[in-house]
């Protein structure tokens, strides 16, 4: 299975690039056109909030911790880079198979 457009390998993780939607009327994770990945959460963009909310949607939704997850780039922007600590394959394996589930591929 080829690893989604929107994530990357590095040597301890993976990267994934997001667009995120800030007081949203509902949350979901959402794979969009050309293979994007949307994060919409309820949370505000103050004080950190909406990252931390979408930490916590990327780990439910791939069923990793939440210590595992970090916005590396865009914290203050719409466009994010989250950074995955882990083994890349297993990482890539898993966050492959989510976009692939049956039911959409919407969280």
């Amino acid at each position: 299975m080829a690893d989604p457009a929107f994530l990357r390998r590095a040597t301890a993780g993976v990267t994934v690039e997001l667009r995120a939607q800030p007081r949203a009327r509902r949350t979901a994770l959402e794979l969009g056109d050309n293979a994007t990945l949307k994060a919409t959460v309820t949370a505000p963009a103050e004080d950190g909030r909406a990252n931390a909310a979408i930490i916590a949607l990327l780990a439910a939704a791939w069923r990793l911790p939440k210590s595992a997850f970090e916005v590396t780039r865009g914290a203050t922007g719409r466009d994010k880079v989250v950074s995955v600590s882990g083994d890349p394959a297993v990482l890539a394996e898993r966050i492959a198979a989510w976009t692939t589930e049956p039911g959409g591929k919407k969280r």
